[in-house]
């Protein structure tokens, strides 16, 4: 992209962020990001720019307001979570929705495929562990699965897997996003030929009770992870002004925030099918507590307040001033 043509694309925002100072740290942390980004762009391709010391400038500016109060509300770590991660996942919350209903999709294709094919459901999970099921059914017990071993290590290695898988399926999507819809695939077939078995077994409403303690976050966290997954994907195939290698560079670095993001929530995800959905037999009241607090956190954090935080970060942009030339 040419100088002037960055320069005119950029300016009433630089405009608003000189002219207009704010004392809110939420407004300031969002301004500093967006200024360091413009900066590092101009700091690539007009490395002797007027323009370049003017974002240098502006962007040393905002930092010294932010971190001229130390309090601990403007840490790092709190700005993180209450003011970056949000405003990135505004952002893409388009791509996340391509990402729900990818694996929604693959999960309705499974289920009708279930239902059509008996032996769809063993293809899919494989015959032991249907044995397994089966056995356990007989039992009076059917989620017994979730009862064998100790607690702390089923923990630990549920979190680490989930952990993995989740950034798999971000880091692959740098191949075209194929990668990434790919395991959304995988994992959505896995989901509804799973919850298609125990409907037909008549527990439906008991496996929701039971699984979706741990699967709602569970399974929200793979759909978040996809949506990170396009993201990469999409700023490698269509980088629209910027060369495809800064592009990309932009794109992994959104695309890591979310993932980092998704770190705490997978963590409770393994928590709780570790040590908590192994008492199958709990009140109903305390499993539909648990799913609607779940469910209650992830469109908070990840829809509602993003919307809200990225409403109030907006400006309205200025008529005049000076800028760089």
């Amino acid at each position: 992209m040419r100088e002037g043509q960055f320069i005119q694309q950029n300016i009433e925002k630089w405009k608003t962020y000189q002219y207009e100072p704010t004392t809110d740290p939420d407004e300031m942390a969002n301004r500093f990001t967006e200024l360091v980004n413009d900066l590092g762009y101009a700091k690539t391709f007009y490395p002797q720019s007027k323009v370049t010391q003017y974002l240098n400038k502006l962007a040393s500016e905002i930092y010294l307001g932010i971190y001229k109060n130390k309090k601990e509300e403007s840490s790092r770590i709190i700005r993180f979570w209450k003011t970056e991660l949000p405003i990135v996942i505004e952002k893409y919350h388009r791509e996340l929705l391509y990402s729900f209903l990818i694996f929604v999709f693959f999960a309705l294709v499974a289920a009708f495929s279930a239902a059509n094919d008996q032996s769809f459901v063993r293809g899919v999970l494989g015959n032991d562990y249907i044995e397994m099921t089966e056995q356990n059914i007989a039992k009076g017990d059917p989620f017994g699965v979730y009862k064998g071993g100790d607690s702390a290590s089923m923990f630990l290695w549920i979190a680490v897997n989930n952990i993995s898988v989740s950034f798999l399926i971000f880091i692959l999507g740098i191949l075209a996003g194929l990668g990434t819809v790919w395991m959304l695939f995988n994992n959505g077939v896995m989901l509804g030929a799973f919850q298609y078995y125990f409907f037909s077994k008549g527990l439906g409403w008991q496996s929701v009770l039971v699984i979706w303690i741990h699967g709602t976050l569970e399974i929200s966290s793979i759909i978040i992870a996809g949506a990170a997954g396009i993201v990469l994907a999409k700023s490698l195939v269509f980088p629209g002004t910027y060369k495809r290698l800064y592009s990309l560079k932009l794109g992994a670095k959104d695309g890591v925030k979310m993932m980092i993001g998704l770190v705490p929530v997978f963590i409770m995800a393994a928590f709780l099918e570790g040590f908590v959905t192994r008492y199958s037999h709990m009140p109903v009241w305390l499993s539909l507590f648990i799913l609607i607090s779940s469910i209650g956190f992830i469109i908070w954090y990840f829809i509602i307040y993003p919307v809200r935080l990225g409403g109030k970060t907006r400006m309205v942009q200025p008529e005049n001033s000076d800028h760089p030339s």
